[in-house]
């Protein structure tokens, strides 16, 4: 490999057949590649899925030195140090389950330079021990996988990760140049005020950063509104089939209850979360890895660094605590470019059990160690979690395209509406005279409340629910005009209408409705033809019901 400039040139993808036997880069690896090869920070934000750890692991095999990876996860680190090893490539890991002399011998080859990547947890930057040991060690790369964990934003928060920026300062440079060594961020979950935080806490200096797009067209996205647990079971064998899934559940009970589910259906399931024994996780894990088990019930104890490019359905038992969180999950299917099915399984009591998770405190996890916080810390991080919950459930109940919907939230420019692949854009159907009127009475109350007022508001007062209401919505010739309907169910049909364009909901914090020109033609009944909607998938509302029923030719129903 030349050095020109200081910077090194090298074959790309020759290199990349050299060491991996790959024929071709995907799409943003070779970009990374080149920018984590170039010096500078860099700060990569990936899909699950896109090869992300490809670009430090090639860079790590061209430059001089150690490159140094700080991983969240041993199940991760083994999985990747066991891969390079297998390639013939020399790599290590230290971290709590390593005995000391092992470590010390780690570290001591580490400094003899033939290491070629190190893997290491983050707690062992609080030994002031370690990081003088880190002065010794030729570090080409300083590399911080799962960046997001640093953010109290992020989906994984880990107050580890905030000694980063100081150890990277520790660290002396392999190629002899002054200061720190390039510091590089991973992650593949990060929305733009994620990305803000990594890139000042790690202390990034006018990072090069690349983002892939976020977009999965291969998986199919469904939310699958169900009516309780016993729902939930009958319908979960039917979901796996015969495909390689994965089931994940918020806690170890459900985990273990999915596993029971399918197996009394025949088929191979085991359950995974962190209550089990060591042998039992190891033996679960491998047997998913190498294809000998076909379906792992999980909590989010399972999955970084599972590498299995051929699972075809994502299944969550029970709704996650984030996007973040849930996009990562959904990441592990379709990984070899096929298509894959992500299915969330929607029950509005589930959110309860969340809720209770993050009041109760998080759970630890295989290889994580439990670190003390101070209350102000847990009060603020506690509020966190339940905003981003109040996300996620936004998603589930969303009548709006749910790919756009996930790509909007991560701040990803090629977000489009209607995505024409996912449940909700599937739904889109032309409605007929009943819908249509229910729909118009519904534009109608908003319009005759002023439009200054949100959703609820405004389907208690169309349903004549006036108790509470301000005295001005509750003398409207509106107020009381859909008195056989639910509240929830108008509030549905409200998003509906407004994935539909015909509803504008404003970005400041009372979310206040108002008509587009779109609404108003179909509130006056200038347009009645193809007005498309995703029906909402409840209970039809009595006016729609009795309509259907005296008219058998109708067009649509809400299922």
């Amino acid at each position: 490999m030349a050095i020109v400039a200081g910077r090194p040139v090298v074959d790309l993808p020759a290199a990349l057949h050299g060491h991996f036997g790959h024929t071709s880069f995907r799409p943003g690896q070779e970009d990374l590649v080149r920018a984590v090869l170039d010096g500078r920070d860099v700060l990569a934000v990936m899909p699950t899925g896109s090869g992300k750890s490809l670009g430090f692991q090639l860079p790590a095999l061209l430059l001089p030195g150690t490159t140094l990876v700080v991983s969240p996860l041993i199940s991760l680190m083994k999985d990747q140090v066991d891969e390079l090893n297998r390639r013939g490539i020399r790599a290590a890991a230290i971290h709590s389950m390593i005995a000391s002399d092992a470590r010390r011998e780690t570290l001591s080859s580490a400094r003899r330079g033939e290491i070629r990547l190190l893997y290491v947890a983050p707690e062992r930057f609080a030994s002031d021990h370690f990081v003088r040991v880190l002065r010794d060690l030729p570090v080409a790369r300083f590399v911080v996988d799962e960046a997001h964990c640093v953010s109290e934003w992020g989906h994984d928060f880990r107050p580890d990760y905030r000694r980063l920026k100081t150890a990277a300062a520790e660290c002396r440079r392999s190629d002899g140049q002054p200061g720190r060594p390039p510091v590089a961020g991973f992650t593949a979950t990060a929305t733009p005020e994620v990305r803000d935080d990594i890139v000042d806490l790690l202390g990034l200096a006018e990072p090069q950063v690349v983002v892939a797009g976020f977009d999965r067209p291969n998986i199919d996205l469904r939310v699958r509104p169900v009516a309780g647990e016993l729902e939930k079971q009958r319908l979960l064998a039917g979901l796996v089939g015969d495909r390689r899934a994965l089931v994940y559940a918020a806690t170890r009970r459900n985990a273990e209850t999915a596993a029971e589910t399918l197996q009394s259906a025949g088929l191979a399931a085991a359950a995974y979360h962190a209550g089990l024994a060591d042998a039992e996780r190891t033996r679960v894990q491998d047997g998913f890895a190498s294809g000998s088990l076909r379906v792992v019930c999980a909590t989010n104890a399972f999955g970084m660094g599972i590498d299995r490019p051929d699972v075809e359905s994502v299944i969550h038992f029970d709704i996650p605590g984030s996007l973040e969180a849930y996009y990562q999950e959904i990441g592990r299917a379709g990984r070899d470019g096929r298509p894959a099915i992500a299915t969330l399984l929607w029950n509005y009591a589930d959110v309860k059990t969340r809720e209770f998770l993050i009041d109760r405190g998080r759970e630890d996890l295989p290889g994580r160690p439990s670190v003390p916080l101070d209350p102000a810390e847990v009060a603020r991080r506690k509020e966190i979690e339940h905003k981003k919950l109040r996300r996620m459930v936004a998603y589930a109940d969303s009548a709006g395209c749910l790919r756009a919907t996930i790509l909007r939230y991560f701040g990803d420019p090629a977000a489009r509406e209607p995505c024409g692949a996912c449940g909700n854009c599937e739904r889109r159907v032309p409605l007929d005279d009943a819908g249509c009127l229910l729909v118009r009475k519904i534009l109608s109350g908003i319009a005759r409340a002023g439009e200054r007022y949100g959703r609820r508001r405004i389907a208690a007062m169309l349903v004549g629910n006036v108790d509470d209401l301000p005295e001005p919505l509750t003398r409207l010739s509106t107020t009381g005009l859909l008195r056989d309907e639910n509240p929830r169910t108008i509030e549905r049909w409200i998003d509906a209408a407004s994935a539909a364009g015909l509803i504008r909901v404003s970005d400041d914090q009372y979310r206040t409705l108002s008509l587009t020109p779109l609404g108003r033609n179909v509130m006056a009944g200038r347009v009645t033809d193809d007005v498309r909607m995703a029906v909402p998938v409840t209970r039809q509302p009595l006016s729609v019901r009795r309509a259907s029923r005296r008219r058998p030719g109708a067009r649509w129903r809400a299922v």
